[in-house]
């Protein structure tokens, strides 16, 4: 995971809360003034001679439909000339800005759109917290038969740039909490702890006890 600005000065500049809500004038001044061609030299670097196509994980917010990752990923074309796939879509509702930890666990992105079988994609995003968004976005890719490459976001958390669970990580959160939690959690989403991102793990396995873990998530569902 490629990040190309601090968090602070993408989410304090004047046109973060009009991109955020859909303006794609204040989104391309965001992505200009953030965009990082040190980031983009190492994402060429990381993909190699592949020409891949770029997806962004664009979502509606709770105040409109958020500008930012279509806005970048066209940016990222333009000067990568790799194409962008605008078709693929999330098509639920999480409202991650801004929500805690349980919540984003708790409310998963969904996708749909086209992908291509045997194709090499390339996952953009405005913000990376703990990953799931991007998880989501290259398990549904993966699953068509796609194959994820890399991923950027334009800001996000430093510890959250790795997005693939240690087996260290996946081994302290298990032990911490045991098989039940585990066992609960695969009847709630259909998957184990191994499909958790590193920055998911690691919150599940600060937090406190099972019984916390179990009645946050299912508060915030």
């Amino acid at each position: 995971m490629l990040i190309h600005a601090d968090e602070s000065a993408v989410k304090q500049h004047p046109a973060y809360q009009a991109a955020k809500a859909g303006d794609d004038a204040a989104a391309m001044i965001l992505v200009l003034d953030t965009f990082n061609m040190d980031r983009v030299r190492e994402l060429r670097n990381l993909v190699g001679d592949v020409l891949p196509t770029l997806v962004s994980a664009h979502a509606l917010e709770r105040e409109g439909v958020n500008a930012i990752p279509e806005v970048f990923a066209e940016r990222l074309s333009q000067v990568l000339g790799w194409p962008a796939e605008t078709g693929l879509v999330q098509t639920n509702v999480v409202s991650h800005t801004g929500a805690n930890g349980f919540w984003r666990l708790a409310r998963q992105a969904e996708f749909d759109g086209p992908v291509q079988p045997g194709h090499g994609y390339v996952l953009v995003d405005d913000f990376v917290g703990m990953g799931g968004t991007l998880a989501n976005l290259k398990g549904y890719i993966e699953t068509k038969g796609g194959k994820v490459l890399a991923a950027v976001s334009l800001t996000g958390k430093p510890h959250s740039a790795k997005l693939a669970l240690s087996p260290q990580r996946l081994q302290e959160l298990r032990s911490k909490h045991g098989t039940e939690l585990e066992s609960w959690w695969m009847g709630r989403f259909a998957h184990s702890f191994d499909a958790l991102t590193e920055s998911e793990a690691r919150y599940l396995a600060r937090t406190e006890t099972a019984d916390t873990i179990r009645n946050r998530i299912v508060e915030a569902q």
